[in-house]
């Protein structure tokens, strides 16, 4: 098998899909975060400039590279895996720090634990595992 190509529609397991789709939305989101970071350099008065121009390169970095695994994890490319695994043990990071603290927004704690435990669950299916694996 040409590990060059993407799988047939068809003979994509939906699992591999539905990961993909949890993958899109968080870049969705990521690409929110950038507009909105954004409008917060050019509407506010930052206390670090380079700070928040760092921020806003590290959001779009993360934006595009989250689009990027997306992609490719439609085309099951085993690399994925560790990618999309990697994303979630940082997204899980900031989920638990948004259920503590002064600042603790419950919220925004479970918008991103959520997506976490679908996405950890989606890639350990045996469908997701075969797909991605090499012959």
């Amino acid at each position: 098998m040409n590990s060059d190509k993407p799988p047939k529609a068809g003979s994509r397991p939906w699992q591999l899909t539905a990961l993909a789709a949890v993958v899109f939305v968080e870049a969705g989101l990521c690409l929110a975060a950038v507009a909105w970071l954004v409008f917060e350099l050019f509407t506010q008065v930052p206390s670090s400039l380079s700070g928040a121009i760092f921020i806003l390169l590290l959001t779009v970095l993360a934006t595009v590279w989250l689009g990027f695994v997306a992609l490719n994890t439609l085309r099951a490319k085993p690399w994925i895996r560790g990618a999309v695994l990697t994303w979630q043990i940082l997204q899980l990071a900031v989920a638990i720090g948004s259920f503590q603290g002064y600042f603790a927004r419950d919220d925004f704690g479970w918008i991103l634990l959520i997506p976490v435990v679908v996405a950890v669950v989606l890639l350990f299916t045996p469908a997701v595992l075969r797909a991605t694996t090499r012959d």
